[in-house]
């Protein structure tokens, strides 16, 4: 990685903070600033597409209530087998809150 030497105003406080935290952890003030400015330069940077945009499925809205009791009692009954002894001791469940 090469590095560029810059010039930071920072305030007092969080100086007194960095110094603590480089004691704490054996590094150095500017290691501490330098980790600083990358997360800052990640949670900025554009992309040119959006996370997940590959992965995304569906409908593109929220599952209502139903939709999800639906999707999870399918799964149990998947991962139980059909007429297991666990599915026809579950009832039908608690009633939803409104």
């Amino acid at each position: 990685m090469s590095l560029k030497r810059i010039n930071v105003y920072a305030d007092a406080d969080d100086l007194a903070i960095i110094k603590e935290a480089a004691r704490r952890r054996g590094v150095s003030e500017a290691e501490i600033i330098r980790q600083g400015i990358h997360l800052a330069a990640m949670a900025n940077r554009v992309r040119d597409e959006p996370p997940l945009s590959h992965t995304l499925t569906g409908p593109g809205r929220t599952a209502s209530r139903a939709e999800v009791r639906d999707a999870v009692a399918d799964a149990v009954r998947r991962q139980n087998g059909p007429g297991s002894e666990r599915e026809s001791q579950s009832g039908p469940g608690p009633e939803p809150v409104a």
